[in-house]
């Protein structure tokens, strides 16, 4: 299987160009070549295939093997293989996920894709399709108790879901405790990805990420976006957001008139082989 290792702002996928190679069982190829000490090392696994309904489809898989509908870093990465590789000429391409077809428009430098932009879509407000278990319509700055802490999350779906809290500083959090138990907890039947987050001015957060089914990330493409509309909610911060990750920076921007959300950032192939 010939494989390309890709990374988003430290956020790393093994891809696999599905208009060549089979996988049969995809799913557990991602925890094999996810594995960093026996496998090629990644966040997880996502295969470009052919599309019915879009120029290309993007099935993506966590490093525990579990599908993933969305992934913003993921994403930008399959819009520079393609064009790359020679799939596609254009420089505005869509992507086919499980949560629904992305818009991406490359910026080309010496005949490669450096920077791009997606179009998100829309963010979703409404708990029960986020999903929340909880009894408020929308869950805005809302109490919950983890690990015995009380935080105020704001819960947002970027076709995945993510919940974001507010914390004094990023560096201080015991992600290795805190991560799973909100990953795990009851009030999120399909699990949750966490960000926590510190507000540094009007245009500016930093935060960390906890993934579910891979742990702590160094960036999340659809968490950045879902921190940029929960600081936006809250009031925290102009609709134009720099999101500093571990990774880098990710500019996100909430158009509240369309309703939709763009995330420009780098994309980048550390390299290539067969596993």
């Amino acid at each position: 299987m010939k494989f390309t290792k890709m990374q988003g702002l430290g956020n790393d996928y093994v891809y696999v160009n599905g208009f060549q190679e089979n996988i049969e069982n995809p799913s557990q190829l991602a925890k094999i070549i996810s594995d960093r000490h026996f496998g090629i090392g990644s966040d997880g696994l996502i295969l470009i295939n052919p599309s019915k309904v879009a120029d290309f489809e993007m099935e993506m898989y966590n490093a525990d093997g579990s599908r993933s509908e969305m992934c913003g870093n993921g994403i930008r990465c399959v819009g520079k293989y393609v064009y790359d590789h020679g799939l596609t000429t254009k420089e505005h391409i869509s992507v086919e996920t499980l949560a629904g077809i992305k818009y991406l428009d490359l910026t080309i430098q010496d005949h490669k894709a450096v920077m791009i932009t997606v179009n998100m879509g829309s963010p979703e407000l409404r708990s029960k399709f986020i999903p929340v278990n909880v009894e408020a319509e929308e869950v805005i700055s809302y109490p919950i108790i983890v690990a015995d802490k009380e935080y105020k999350m704001t819960c947002v779906s970027m076709g995945n879901p993510h919940a974001v809290v507010y914390v004094p500083d990023v560096k201080e959090i015991d992600l290795e405790k805190v991560g799973p138990a909100f990953e795990s907890h009851p009030c999120f039947p399909n699990r949750v990805n966490t960000e926590f987050v510190r507000v540094v001015d009007r245009q500016t957060v930093e935060m960390r990420v906890w993934e579910r089914g891979s742990g702590e990330t160094l960036a999340c493409g659809t968490g950045a976006c879902a921190v940029a509309v929960s600081c936006i909610l809250n009031g925290y911060t102009d609709n134009l957001v720099t999101v500093k990750l571990l990774g880098g920076d990710l500019k996100i921007k909430w158009d509240q008139r369309e309703n939709l959300v763009y995330m420009t950032g780098p994309a980048e192939t550390v390299f290539e082989g067969i596993f």
